[in-house]
């Protein structure tokens, strides 16, 4: 089964008189289960392609299918839901809120789906546990270093049991090490949860861990392996 089925994507920008041609006729497929990396220097398409397949974006033209749900036929709030059910982010700025816990960042998302209160704290407990943050339950963001606020944006993500992580850039602000241990995090997630993994990255570390690297430069796709 293809957790993402793309075909035909053709995205477009336009910057006063400037046309940007973003993505052209990009097709791909990614497999459930899959850890998979877009990379690519910057203005390759790599970001838009990411916030395309998690419903961020539009496209100008061509079919996306995520999770066996077509977004050319979901209208906004079905595309909201979509995203609720199936869909994590992991963003490069972290997209905390400042005013909450690490545990009530991780609750979030179960909040909007409606789990219950007890069901929402003992998740959250247990992902924070798993990425290392035991003891930082109550820390609010700024409490926190860069690496631990990317580990509950991470833990965020995963919590809602989500079909697909989507990361964008997740260890662009994180030293070597930090970085590594994020990524043995996400890792074990897709091994254990089967969760699909999607980055887009210029970072080698990232390529690396990737079991497959999908190359993009000018809004194509040049390269992909596995």
């Amino acid at each position: 089964m293809n957790s993402v089925e793309c075909t035909d994507i053709i995205k477009t920008y336009h910057q006063g008189k400037i046309t940007v041609n973003a993505l052209k006729d990009i097709t791909l497929s990614v497999k459930a289960g899959e850890f998979a990396a877009v990379a690519g220097p910057s203005g390759s398409g790599k970001t838009t392609l990411l916030n395309i397949i998690g419903g961020l974006d539009n496209v100008d033209s061509g079919s996306i299918t995520v999770a066996g749900h077509s977004f050319n036929k979901l209208n906004d709030s079905q595309l909201t839901e979509l995203r609720l059910k199936f869909i994590g982010f992991v963003f490069q700025a972290y997209n905390l809120i400042p005013v909450l816990s690490a545990i009530e960042n991780v609750e979030y998302v179960m909040l909007l789906q409606g789990v219950p209160a007890r069901e929402r704290k003992e998740r959250s407990m247990t992902i924070l546990d798993d990425v290392g943050l035991k003891d930082k339950y109550n820390c609010r963001p700024a409490e926190l270093s860069g690496g631990q606020q990317q580990r509950v944006a991470v833990a965020r993500a995963i919590v809602s049991n989500p079909l697909i992580v989507l990361a964008d850039e997740p260890t662009a602000n994180l030293d070597s090490e930090t970085g590594r241990g994020l990524l043995e995090i996400m890792k074990k997630m897709n091994r254990e949860r089967k969760v699909t993994f999607i980055f887009s990255t210029h970072d080698n570390m990232v390529m690396d861990y990737a079991d497959r690297l999908i190359l993009m430069k000018d809004g194509e796709i040049v390269d992909d392996r596995r």
